[in-house]
């Protein structure tokens, strides 16, 4: 079963909603698929209180069925389905839906987002979204005088556990070996930090709660011991997972797999291939930013289609 759409846009979350709004703004048809996520990673988010437009703030999961619904309104076609497959290398491009639906398309934007990478405990599972996070920037706010934890060694859990500092009364910094990876810069700005406290050799072997974080017991990998700290937020800062494995081999990403984007601009190695949100953004990682890349794909993808006479 093969289709021939004009836009087509991969991904349902704020990047993708957005493209899609400007999209039929401009008469360009897209048609969006959702992905496995639909409303991509703030759909697991709680309270949304840094997004504009919203003074009292918002459910994660309520804002991308507004952002779908206006989508919706504007005229994009929205569809449940999965990006499985990809041929970037003639026009027009080609993707496979649910691996048997062949959808050919004038341009591509790509908003498929990253995934936080977890622990992988049962409890930390049950209490995301109630404690449990992987956006200081995002949801260190909620923990505002309250003791915190958070888990990695790198720059971003550094950066994360500083920005926490000056929120929290103490953060607590699990460290599974005994040197962090950030660099030394970072690393100092850590350890001169008197409310963070670094536990070396240190792993979570439980998030403790019912409904709500309420601690975390600790093992130390060198000694076998088990520790109980009492905290209200627990962070998970080892990493994000860009959802790009599809496209490997036609688009051109980094080490970690970001794709690669001409900077200022959404465009990719691949003429009428474009990316926007976490795929591509491993700085800010923000609904905000990831909105505001969504625009900029379609006013990009609206310009090409104009330029080879398509739109």
């Amino acid at each position: 079963m093969t289709e021939k759409v004009h836009c087509l846009i991969i991904g349902s979350g704020p990047a993708g909603y957005t493209a899609a709004v400007y999209a039929a703004r401009a008469n360009l048809k897209p048609v969006l698929y959702q992905g496995i996520q639909p409303g991509g990673q703030l759909t697991i988010t709680t309270e949304v209180e840094n997004y504009p437009g919203y003074p009292d703030g918002v459910q994660g999961p309520e804002m991308m069925v507004h952002f779908e619904k206006q989508a919706s309104r504007m005229g994009a076609d929205i569809r449940f389905g999965l990006a499985t497959r990809v041929d970037f290398s003639a026009t027009p491009h080609k993707v496979w839906v649910d691996d048997d639906k062949l959808i050919e398309a004038d341009a591509v934007i790509i908003a498929t987002g990253a995934s936080a990478k977890w622990l992988g405990l049962e409890s930390e599972q049950r209490l995301n979204g109630y404690g449990v996070s992987a956006c200081a920037v995002c949801d260190g706010f909620f923990f505002r005088n309250k003791e915190v934890a958070i888990v990695g060694a790198g720059d971003t859990a550094a950066e994360e556990a500083l920005y926490l500092s000056k929120l929290c009364t103490t953060v607590h910094m699990l460290i599974r070996s005994e040197k962090m990876r950030a660099s030394r810069i970072m690393q100092e700005r850590v350890q001169q930090t008197p409310n963070i406290k670094v536990y070396w050799n240190s792993e979570t072997d439980e998030v403790l709660g019912e409904s709500r974080v309420e601690g975390i017991r600790i093992h130390n990998r060198k000694t076998g011991d088990l520790q109980v700290v009492p905290i209200s937020g627990f962070f998970v800062a080892i990493g994000h997972q860009p959802n790009s494995g599809i496209f490997n081999g036609f688009l051109e990403m980094d080490e970690a797999g970001y794709i690669k984007t001409v900077p200022g601009t959404s465009r990719t190695n691949i003429e009428g291939v474009f990316a926007a949100g976490d795929v591509q953004d491993k700085i800010y990682r923000q609904a905000v930013t990831a909105a505001g890349s969504g625009c900029m794909a379609a006013l990009d993808a609206e310009r090409y289609l104009s330029a080879k006479g398509l739109a």
